[in-house]
C-alpha cells in the first residue's frame, strides 16, 4: 500500500530501481556501448572537464560529485554519486549518450548537440572517469566557478572591497563636507 503517493522525498526501493535501471539501459543504442573515447586525457581536457563540471553539472550532481544537493535531493530518482561503480562501469559511450541525451522521466537534460562526436561531451565523459580521484584543489576551483546568484556576486564584492580597505556593507561612506 502506497502511502505518500508519488513523492520524490522517498527513496525508490528494489524493484523501481531494478525497474528503472533496466529501461535505462534498453533506451541507450547499442552501439553506443561499444563506443571508445576519441579524447586523450590531458591537464588541459581535465581542467576543462572541471570548469564545465562546475557550471553545468554540480548544481545537480555536486562538486564533490555526490549528488548531495540542494536539488539533487528533491530529484527523483537522484542524481547518481558519480564516483560509485554503477557510474564508472558504464561505457565511455554509455557516458557520452547520457549527456549528450539526457534521461527521459528524470532530471537530466539533453546537453549535446545530437551528434556522436561532439568533443565537449566526449571531454567530460574523460573527466567523469577522473572524478573518483578528484583532488581538493580541483573541487575548490570548481566552487570558484559555480554559477553565482546577484546577491552571491555582491557579497563576494564587498568581501573583496573591505579586503582593499573600503567600508564594510554597514558602515556608512563618509560625508563630504564642503
Amino acid at each position: 500500500m502506497i502511502n505518500h503517493g508519488f513523492s520524490t522525498r522517498e527513496s525508490p526501493g528494489l524493484i523501481e530501481t531494478a525497474l528503472a535501471e533496466t529501461v535505462r539501459d534498453a533506451a541507450i543504442p547499442s552501439r553506443y556501448k561499444a563506443m571508445k573515447n576519441p579524447v586523450t586525457v590531458t591537464p588541459d581536457v581535465l581542467n576543462e572537464g572541471v570548469a564545465h563540471w562546475a557550471d553545468h553539472c554540480a548544481t545537480c550532481h555536486a562538486n564533490n560529485r555526490s549528488g548531495d544537493t540542494m536539488y539533487g535531493k528533491t530529484m527523483y530518482p537522484r542524481p547518481p554519486d558519480m564516483r560509485q561503480r554503477d557510474t564508472q562501469e558504464m561505457s565511455d559511450g554509455e557516458l557520452y549518450y547520457t549527456i549528450e541525451n539526457g534521461i527521459r522521466l528524470t532530471g537530466m537534460p539533453a546537453f549535446g548537440s545530437g551528434g556522436d562526436s561532439d568533443l565537449d561531451s566526449w571531454k567530460l565523459v574523460a573527466f567523469i572517469r577522473h572524478l573518483p580521484s578528484l583532488s581538493q584543489s580541483e573541487q575548490m576551483e570548481m566552487e570558484r566557478m559555480n554559477p553565482k546568484s546577484p546577491e552571491e556576486l555582491q557579497e563576494e564584492q564587498e568581501e573583496e572591497d573591505f579586503l582593499r580597505g573600503g567600508p564594510t556593507p554597514s558602515q556608512p561612506q563618509p560625508a563630504h563636507r564642503h
